[in-house]
């Protein structure tokens, strides 16, 4: 009988040991799955993440734009997207200084396009809102031979051939009228689909109510 009883508590104290050695697989197995989820997995996926985007806006602001010369080219950005502009230094080598010193400086982001007459231009570039206004300083006319064409960026001015400032166009269609006559300083290359939905006028003048705006101007050789 003692015997057998002894044999029992043996039987038992194995049973308890394979179990013990059991549930520490277990909680191996389950402290595993925790650090592969909250540590290893998770730190992977952020610094994957950053890798990323700094890949991909690296690639964008240099390499993604098909144009000549990234020195004498700007990235206008509207509300639907961005339009590429490839400028004519040997047209009008002091109207496109200009308008780098100015874009360089930030003065076109946020100027409404006061000036929208459909099937004609959008004019922008006045800091007041309302045409009447410029950066302060006048250029010399450079008239050159590039006609006006759907596309054409164009600098405005008043009766004076001398009187171009930071204001200028950009033609939705051709008009030959104006060739010869304006300051053509650009050409968009790409993007005029969103010139086109550039919020139009009324009326013979074309102002705007609640014009859209120039959310910002880059040369693309600074992005």
């Amino acid at each position: 009988m003692k015997n057998k009883f002894l044999n029992i508590v043996l039987v038992l104290t194995v049973i308890l040991i394979v179990k013990g050695f059991m549930m520490g697989n277990v909680l191996a197995k389950s402290d595993t799955k925790i650090l592969d989820k909250s540590d290893t997995k998770s730190i992977g996926v952020e610094e994957t993440k950053k890798l990323e985007v700094s890949e991909t806006r690296g690639k964008k602001m240099k390499h993604s734009y098909n144009v000549k010369d990234q020195e004498n080219a700007l990235v206008l950005k509207l509300k639907d997207g961005e339009v590429v502009i490839e400028m004519f230094p040997e047209e009008a080598p002091n109207h496109v200084a200009r308008i780098k010193e100015l874009v360089r400086e930030g003065f076109y982001n946020g100027l409404k396009f006061h000036r929208v007459i459909d099937g004609f231009m959008a004019q922008t570039g006045c800091p007041l809102g309302n045409g009447t206004g410029g950066s302060g300083k006048k250029l010399k006319a450079e008239f050159n031979r590039v006609p006006h064409t759907r596309g054409t960026v164009s600098m405005a001015r008043a009766m004076d051939p001398n009187s171009a400032d930071s204001q200028f166009f950009i033609c939705f269609d051709d008009a030959p009228h104006l060739d010869g006559q304006y300051t053509v300083w650009g050409k968009v290359v790409s993007g005029m689909e969103y010139v086109d939905n550039i919020k139009k006028g009324g009326g013979y003048n074309g102002m705007v109510y609640d014009p859209d705006v120039i959310v910002s101007m880059e040369v693309i050789a600074d992005m």
